[in-house]
């Protein structure tokens, strides 16, 4: 939650120290003033279902998710790394907007095809912008500006023990 990613040409010219940088073939992320950084593998353990494998194993994440308090709102859950691996806050305010579903929702309220249309938006979000590098936003950090779909003013407030900015239409997402 701290720190700017950069995804550069693999050994391209920059300025500056990176905090880190993960090399692919072609590519690198590179981070900017990152956080502590503690690799041990009781963290990884821990992590739920990753939501960008190929494909996502939606029945896992389901599971993990049904597991978990059903009076969590569904906007926690899903930024709760337990339960499903890699969706961060912009994710979260996309998929939710996508599949209609208010992130005040308590989780046990949502149905299996709603859970799993939402976890599949997610995915297919998340996918096609790491394949193209595109962020078509409907919601996040559009507060006050009119939904896409009704026109309505995008509503944000924290959520959450970490108050992370929660962004939804209070008129189409239920």
């Amino acid at each position: 939650m701290k720190g700017r990613w950069q995804i550069l040409p693999r050994n391209g010219a920059r300025q500056g120290t990176p905090w880190l940088v993960l090399r692919g073939e072609k590519t690198e992320a590179v981070l900017w003033n990152g956080p502590v950084l503690q690799l041990d593998e009781s963290h990884v353990r821990s992590l739920g279902p990753d939501i960008l494998a190929d494909p996502p194993d939606l029945d896992a994440i389901s599971s993990k998710m049904r597991a978990a308090d059903q009076k969590k709102a569904i906007g926690e859950a899903l930024l709760d790394q337990r339960l499903v691996a890699g969706i961060g806050n912009l994710w979260r305010a996309e998929a939710l907007w996508r599949a209609q579903i208010s992130p005040w929702r308590p989780l046990g309220e949502l149905s299996e095809v709603e859970l799993r249309g939402l976890l599949d938006e997610a995915a297919t979000l998340m996918r096609r912008s790491l394949d193209s590098g595109l962020r078509d936003r409907a919601v996040y950090r559009h507060a006050g500006r009119p939904c896409k779909r009704c026109g309505t003013p995008i509503e944000s407030r924290g959520q959450g023990e970490a108050n992370r900015i929660a962004y939804w239409c209070p008129e189409c997402q239920l």
